[in-house]
């Protein structure tokens, strides 16, 4: 693994990744005596409390909230826990988060990762060009590491620490990267670090590029 990062990643950014990647092998692992998920206990919850924001099957109608479906479960385990820790803040989130036991976090992960999303489109087309580049190959001058170091070239993540990017809202992904830049998101130090090193128009940038991903 090692060796691929220093192919693809710029010498300049290759240690901050490389301390990302040691951060995610460290990340502790399921217990392994947890009960296999039931989807469709999950499908129950899904429908009762989430489906109003993130729509019945995942997909979301409004880009102020995130299309959850094709998601990586462990990492919407993990973000449900931090919402209900208080660890992420969120109004909203908050108190649905802490109604959930680990059980039910865990069947309405696995029901939301089941579904097939409908990805969101690149809404400005020249921006997405400087988020292709920044995507995949940072910005060397300023210490960021290519994106596609830690969600994958076509933005399909890795459980628990990356999520899937492909086919977010562009407008949503654009919100959390400035939430992250303002601390007003602090649930994960290396995007609070990269985020503090991006302008707005680079935030934009990757935001449209990542939702042309398939």
């Amino acid at each position: 693994m090692i060796r691929a990062l220093a192919k693809s990643v710029p010498p300049a950014c290759l240690a901050f990744v490389l301390g990302i990647a040691a951060y995610a092998q460290d990340a502790p692992a399921p217990a392994s005596n947890a009960q296999a998920p039931d989807a469709a206990k999950g499908q129950a919850i899904a429908t009762q409390v989430c489906a109003a924001c993130h729509g019945p099957d995942g997909n979301a109608v409004s880009n102020a909230f995130p299309k959850l479906a094709g998601q990586h479960a462990e990492y919407l385990v993990k973000e449900l826990t931090n919402f209900k820790s208080g660890e992420r803040a969120n109004a909203v989130m908050g108190p649905y988060a802490a109604a959930l036991s680990e059980e039910d976090m865990r069947n309405v992960a696995a029901y939301f990762s089941a579904q097939v999303q409908k990805p969101a489109v690149a809404t400005d087309k020249v921006a997405a060009t400087l988020g292709r580049k920044i995507y995949r190959g940072g910005i060397a001058e300023k210490g960021v590491p290519a994106c596609a170091a830690c969600h994958g070239p076509a933005g399909a993540g890795l459980p628990v620490q990356y999520p899937r990017l492909a086919g977010q809202w562009p407008e949503y992904a654009q919100a959390q990267l400035t939430a992250f830049r303002g601390g007003v998101r602090n649930n994960n130090v290396a995007m609070m670090t990269i985020a503090a090193r991006l302008s707005d128009d680079e935030m934009k940038a990757v935001a449209d590029y990542v939702a042309g991903l398939r």
